[in-house]
């Protein structure tokens, strides 16, 4: 089922850089979709578009469509805010918010006025289990964010996405800062929420993608050059540069 369809995308910076060239893509609900390739390829820029974080970016122009529940969010009239709370972020690197814990979770339903203690206690227990981290750290809620480690304030900020009842996450290289054993456990979990959520990973490396992708989008200097489930992309890719790349020739 298609959560996102993206046709004839284009992304130019303003220094002339061209990121992306008439990108058409299918993002399937309730699958780890993968993004992969070089550095570079542009990546990174299509998770930003997803969730209009390119906005912020010295964009010179964008043409084409994103269409999100069969709207484009690309129109001016998006509620930007809004399409951020069903289309969330999660960083290379765990950014936890100056706060506890608890209120890391919190923060983002305290910003749109919930008040109820009860509420959020419950929330605050529902995603921490769902990252499975509950068990860490229940006894140490009002201890300050940071001084988890590094795996744990990771799963820290996928609860935080978690408690705002997203629709997409978007995670761009989750683990590229996280040692094995934290890396498995964020794995283990994105296969886990795709009952509930459509993931979008850029992995960290090309092994990853081929263990996460349900499906797998190979991108190459700007350009999408090949797409499709995961399992046959990566066994049996049709174009000559994605087997160039998953081989391990370049990049």
């Amino acid at each position: 089922m298609e959560k996102i369809v993206i046709e004839h995308l284009n992304v130019r910076y303003s220094d002339g850089a061209e990121s992306l060239k008439d990108i058409n893509l299918v993002i399937q609900a309730n699958a780890v979709n993968v993004l992969f390739g070089p550095a570079g390829g542009g990546k990174s820029t299509l998770l930003r578009v997803l969730n209009r974080l390119n906005d912020l970016a010295d964009v010179d122009e964008i043409s084409g469509k994103v269409l999100f529940n069969g709207a484009n969010i690309l129109d001016a009239s998006v509620n930007v805010i809004e399409l951020r709370r069903k289309v969330c972020m999660v960083f290379s690197r765990p950014i936890p918010l100056p706060l506890t814990i608890y209120e890391n979770i919190t923060y983002g339903l305290s910003v749109a006025g919930e008040r109820r203690k009860a509420h959020l206690d419950q929330v605050v227990e529902k995603v921490l289990r769902q990252v499975a981290l509950w068990d860490e750290v229940y006894d140490r809620l009002n201890d300050p964010a940071i001084a988890l480690s590094g795996g744990q304030q990771q799963r820290l900020c996928i609860a935080r996405v978690l408690a705002l009842e997203p629709e997409v996450i978007l995670l761009d290289e989750p683990t590229s800062a996280l040692d094995p054993v934290s890396t498995a456990k964020i794995e283990s979990l994105l296969g886990e929420l795709i009952e509930n959520f459509t993931v979008v990973l850029v992995p960290h490396n090309t092994q990853q993608a081929a263990r996460m992708s349900d499906y797998a989008a190979f991108f190459l200097q700007g350009e999408l050059i090949e797409y499709g489930e995961g399992s046959k992309l990566f066994l049996n890719p049709q174009d000559p540069r994605t087997q160039d790349y998953v081989a391990g020739r370049f990049g």
